[in-house]
């Protein structure tokens, strides 16, 4: 039965109706989309993206001696079109991997001590600019 936890580049055989074909499933590729799979199809010499309920079902391992034998035939053609899918794939990133980072903020410019406005320019007696003898206490016109 299907079972890539042991291994990591997994050989067997896909049994459908209209035949049987060796596949190769890597823990290594990217990850296929949610309830994909993306396995080499040996017939057809391409990385292919398989529905995996579907396919899971009709996974098998190979006996001992189909192994040696498909990983002698097919062990090269994978890696090529495992290097080849590779490739086309670096646009994808994964982005729970990539660190939560902002661009650096650049600090504000410290204002020269001439560009600061003088503001002990009024003297302490003139708080609101008005002269003493015009402000009485007594509001004597009345």
């Amino acid at each position: 039965m299907y079972n890539t936890a042991k291994k990591q580049v997994w050989f067997g055989e896909l049994r459908t109706s209209k035949g049987s074909t060796v596949v190769v499933h890597d823990n290594q590729l990217p990850e296929a989309p949610k309830g994909r799979i993306y396995l080499y199809n040996t017939a057809r010499n391409v990385i292919g993206e398989y529905v995996e309920d579907i396919v899971k079902v009709n996974l098998h391992d190979l006996d001992a001696d189909g192994l040696k034998a498909a990983e002698a035939e097919f062990g090269d053609a994978f890696r090529a079109a495992r290097a080849e899918f590779m490739a086309k794939n670096q646009t994808r990133i994964d982005l729970s991997k990539v660190p939560d980072t902002a661009p650096v903020r650049k600090a504000k410019p410290v204002p020269e001590a001439d560009d600061l406005p003088d503001l002990d320019d009024t003297d302490d007696d003139d708080v609101f600019g008005d002269d003493d003898e015009d402000y009485n206490d007594d509001d004597s016109s009345e």
